[in-house]
């Protein structure tokens, strides 16, 4: 796809496949257009290595994080599990949540924490919400240490964020599916990666080794899910698609 972008215009001209077509600024099919060429720029300049979340650096593209606060906000989890943990900023970010909420708790699972990430989860003032399971993901004994942690009151959301291929990201699904709480979510994170496939830090086989895929896969295998986006609570605007590292990310339980 070639995009040109005409400031004195107000347009922008779009060729895929051998056609051109012009939409002016103010248009959905402009703003689609630009965000899809954004989102290949900040992946190719690492923009999201640019955030922290309280002192923690966080690896998230911030309307990822306001999309699933909303979402949080809607479902009240009593629980988040979150696979790949990194520097814990996103950890942070979900025990703010909760703090907020006067409940809950976030179960981090990482199968290499570095030493100097998990003294600074510990150390940090909101280090009483968090749990860390140390091992695999998808390792039968890890998923047993979180399913000890959660109580069956407990309403459960679930975030993958940890190896994205699509066969870890698909183990992944199967073993958290009986998790998670029907009408909550498996978040498999970074769809993304189809999109830049071929680009800087990426690998050519993307286009179909990756979270999006796994996810489409297992709906197709486990009839208690669908791929279902959260509504937008509030849109003024006609802009249609989603600026996200997410694609077909939410997994959504319904039976």
């Amino acid at each position: 796809m070639k995009l040109v972008y005409d400031e004195e215009k107000n347009s922008v001209s779009v060729t895929k496949d051998g056609e051109t077509h012009s939409f002016a600024l103010d248009t959905p099919e402009a703003f689609e257009a630009m965000s899809h060429a954004w989102l290949r720029a900040g992946w190719d300049t690492k923009y999201v290595y640019s955030f922290a979340w309280f002192g923690r650096p966080v690896i998230q593209l911030p309307e990822d994080m306001i999309r699933i606060q909303e979402v949080i906000w809607q479902i009240k989890p009593t629980v988040i599990v979150e696979t790949g943990v990194a520097h814990g900023g996103s950890l942070i970010f979900y025990a703010t949540l909760f703090k907020a909420m006067e409940r809950g708790k976030v179960i981090g699972v990482e199968l290499a924490l570095r030493d100097h990430n998990r003294e600074a989860i510990a150390a940090h003032d909101l280090s009483e919400w968090i749990s860390i399971v140390d091992g695999s993901s998808t390792a039968p004994e890890s998923v047993d240490q979180v399913r000890a942690m959660i109580s069956p009151e407990d309403t459960v959301l679930v975030i993958l964020d940890s190896n994205h291929t699509r066969e870890h990201v698909l183990n992944e699904l199967r073993a958290y599916a009986d998790v998670v709480t029907p009408g909550s979510y498996i978040v498999a994170t970074d769809g993304i990666m189809e999109q830049v496939a071929g680009a800087p830090r990426s690998a050519d086989d993307w286009k179909t080794n990756n979270p999006k895929q796994a996810a489409l896969d297992f709906v197709k295998e486990n009839e208690n899910f669908v791929i279902e986006e959260p509504e937008w609570p509030f849109n003024e605007g006609v802009v249609r698609e989603r600026v996200t590292y997410w694609p077909s990310a939410y997994v959504k339980r319904i039976k």
